[in-house]
């Protein structure tokens, strides 16, 4: 009996092993195809910065392996981002025979759509928020103070603000989710709108560098898509429990008589 109980476990842990090894074959393989783009890629990702700096501005390595290590390691990041749909994917294949059929038909919308969303905040991130905040702080450095920014530091800043803009985009995913399963309504959460606005902020100020322009920048958008996410959750309400429901009375239709 001990042995029929863990049959299935080894199995798991063999597809678990099977679908982590395709993940780092997949972000390998994209490392290797921009490897060769290491320093163009920094540049297009300094690029902001580089324009708001005023003349005879430049940035810096302070470290000697700096110039080297610090486009290998972006580099490194930007074949994960640009990996994800395969690493979702394989997430996907994984968890998908364990799931409900009405689990099944939303969860691949949902893993596009979120893989969209945060691309999209990282995109809002590149073309929005970094020229601005940027330009903000050229102009308001005090006189006499010249900019030179490290590139490793540089680097830091624009992966954090990344993936605080990123994550913040994941919330209309998260609203919708949250009324499909019947956890909450929109009517709960219309109600506690005061609350999500300063959450917002909160949150703003946790995920991004210690300055209001960026938690400003942050929190303003993540409060707009807690409004589209209300908008889409009143098309979700309660069907997660309702379908459920559905499915556990088909698998039992389909159990043969003893």
């Amino acid at each position: 009996m001990a042995v029929e109980d863990t049959q299935p476990l080894i199995s798991h842990l063999i597809e678990l092993r099977k679908r982590l090894l395709n993940c780092i074959i997949s972000v390998l393989l994209v490392f290797l195809a921009l490897i060769y783009f290491s320093n163009d890629i920094y540049q297009l990702v300094s690029a902001p910065l580089i324009k708001q700096l005023p003349a005879g501005a430049s940035m810096i390595a302070t470290d000697v392996a700096s110039p080297f290590f610090t486009p290998v390691k972006l580099t490194i990041i930007v074949s994960v981002f640009a990996a994800a749909p395969l690493i979702l994917y394989q997430v996907w294949a994984f968890v998908a025979p364990a799931l409900y059929k009405h689990e099944r038909r939303l969860m691949m919308p949902l893993l596009l759509s979120s893989t969209l969303l945060f691309y999209a905040g990282m995109a809002f991130a590149y073309f929005i928020v970094f020229p601005l905040a940027f330009s903000f702080f050229a102009q308001t450095a005090p006189q006499g103070v010249l900019i030179a920014t490290d590139i490793n530091n540089y680097l830091d800043f624009v992966m954090a603000l990344f993936m605080a803009f990123g994550v913040s985009f994941e919330v209309p995913i998260a609203i919708v989710l949250l009324c499909w399963s019947g956890v909450v309504t929109p009517e709960d959460l219309k109600q506690k709108r005061p609350y999500v606005l300063v959450g917002a902020f909160v949150v703003g100020m946790l995920l991004t560098p210690p300055d209001v322009f960026s938690q400003t920048l942050l929190a303003i958008p993540m409060y707009l898509l807690f409004e589209i996410g209300l908008f889409f959750a009143r098309f979700y309400v309660g069907k997660g429990r309702q379908r459920k429901g559905e499915d556990d009375e088909s698998d039992e239709t389909e159990v043969p008589p003893q």
